[in-house]
């Protein structure tokens, strides 16, 4: 399953990205998580955005693909993948529709968060994090069973993210509209986007989510399971380097040789059955004909034996 989440700030795409991953066991994939895990771990990718932080300026387009390029392409994304928060742009939609299409692996679903701008207010402001694990609560939706305590580790260093404020939140949701929202037309002419109820309990949303997944998605990957069986994944098909530039390296060929070569194989097996039988029959033919050479035989001597009697009687009437 290839699928992307859509939906303002606070909609709840994290947590329904996580429940996703588990259930359909495969990963979720948050662009800002892996830039941000890049430069932790301090990888090349992981330098040049720290070093576009330090300046100050935003991370380009091409840095985020690069990032979600190289994880898609990984053995852990063959199965599928969940993107949770990206694209965020139409030159990024493109983007990832062209690299998904170069590895023969095109998105199958759009889900869009749908709600009301006070619930996303009251699910973005009242969010809080737990400073030690990093679990995640709503004060109005989904609080701690102890209030200021986390369930998970017992931390009581439950607090407020700092851009979750009156003012960073009216920014997101601004930035939002301008850039993102258009994501629904760019994927509704597409006919991928399916819009989920966004409201309610967590669980609710999710068994909303699954019935729309298991519909549309499972049946397909059935096909497509039985149609490939016996030929590797083309995951080969595109190659990063460094800058950013992308080389398409096409196997086109090389299945199809492959598939040319099995045809043969199987032609081979299927003659050489035919001749197996054919033997068989001619076995069959030749005992037959002996049985009724037998047959001849016997009657023949029935015949002799009657004329010689038959001779005897009239040489004694004499």
């Amino acid at each position: 399953m290839r699928i992307v989440l859509l939906g303002v700030p606070g909609s709840g795409k994290g947590t329904q990205a996580k429940l996703m991953a588990e259930k359909y066991r495969v990963p979720q994939i948050s662009s800002g998580e892996l830039l941000r895990q890049a430069v932790t771990e301090k990888t090349e990718l992981g330098k040049r955005v720290a070093s576009i932080i330090a300046s100050g300026e935003l991370v380009s387009d091409g840095i985020v693909i690069d990032a979600v390029t190289e994880r898609l392409r990984s053995n852990e994304s063959k199965r599928g993948f969940v993107l949770d928060g990206f694209p965020r742009t139409i030159p990024q939609a493109q983007q990832l529709d062209t690299r998904l299409g170069w590895m023969n692996r095109p998105l199958q679903l759009v889900l869009y968060f749908s709600l009301s701008p006070a619930v996303v207010k009251k699910r973005t402001l009242g969010r809080l994090e737990c400073a030690e694990c990093g679990a995640s609560y709503n004060r109005y939706f989904s609080p701690p069973a102890k209030r200021g305590i986390c369930d998970h580790c017992g931390s009581k260093a439950l607090a407020q993210r700092p851009d979750d404020n009156q003012r960073a939140v009216r920014a997101r949701l601004d930035a939002y509209e301008q850039d993102t929202a258009p994501l629904i037309t760019y994927f509704k002419a597409q006919h991928k986007l399916r819009t989920v109820e966004g409201e309610g309990e967590i669980q609710d949303i999710f068994e909303r989510i699954c019935e729309i997944v298991d519909t549309e998605i499972r049946p397909l990957e059935t096909k497509v399971i039985a149609t490939e069986t016996g030929r590797e994944c083309r995951s080969d098909v595109v190659t990063l380097i460094s800058g950013g530039t992308v080389v398409r390296k096409d196997s086109r060929a090389d299945d199809d040789k492959a598939v040319g070569q099995a045809k043969r194989r199987l032609s081979v097996v299927a003659s050489k059955k035919v001749v197996k039988k054919k033997a068989v029959k001619k076995k069959v033919g030749k005992q037959k004909v002996v049985k009724k050479k037998v047959t001849k035989r016997k009657v023949v001597k029935k015949k002799v034996m009657v004329r010689k009697s038959a001779a005897k009687k009239r040489t004694r009437k004499r």
